[in-house]
């Protein structure tokens, strides 16, 4: 049975806590939706911000809803050089011992002290497709992005919860390499 998931190309973006939210929009301001995402209950918000590091800033960095717990932005390994920022690879989530950051926005700005990764590639699963194909959370997958320009990834990450749907994210990075887009396919060979 072939194991293919959609692919998502994830463009560098930023989560923010609903109190820096205030710090950069104003007191008591609220994302508000652009558009939803892959997973469910997640939005593209309207609301965009300036990330400077220490080289460099990427203006218009989009804002993923809803707050989270934490400000963390991701970038690619290209973005890092270039605003000068020495972004390990990490799951989401998992920012401590990480480079930080200023944002600004327009009500003001916010320095965090840690919190810039390039996210590590990884499949979102729904307990039902992981269960369907042995697959537990946590593995690390072979997956193959076809197409001209076609590779094997190696180290994706499986992610399995009930809360997720199936989608395999990527950075702008990986996608260029292999020539995917978003709405591609890939397949899980081992």
């Amino acid at each position: 049975m072939s194991k293919t998931v959609p692919v998502g190309v994830s463009a560098r973006h930023i989560h923010v806590t609903q109190e820096h939210i205030e710090v950069l929009f104003g007191p008591g301001y609220q994302l508000t939706e652009f558009k939803p995402l892959s997973q469910p209950g997640q939005f593209a918000a309207n609301e965009t911000v300036a990330v400077i590091g220490t080289k460099g800033q990427f203006d218009k960095v989009r804002i993923l809803g809803p707050a989270r717990k934490a400000t963390q932005l991701e970038i690619s390994r290209t973005d890092s050089f270039a605003i000068g920022v020495k972004a390990p690879v990490r799951e989401s989530g998992n920012i401590e011992g990480t480079p930080g950051i200023t944002i600004k926005g327009p009500a003001g700005e916010v320095t965090v002290e840690e919190g810039v990764i390039v996210a590590a590639r990884h499949i979102h699963f729904h307990t039902s497709d992981a269960e369907k194909w042995n697959i537990q959370d946590k593995d690390l997958l072979k997956v193959r992005l076809g197409g001209e320009r076609g590779l094997v990834l190696e180290n994706v990450v499986a992610r399995v919860s009930d809360d997720f749907a199936l989608d395999m994210h990527i950075d702008t990075d990986e996608a260029n390499a292999a020539g995917a887009k978003t709405g591609d396919t890939a397949e899980i060979i081992d």
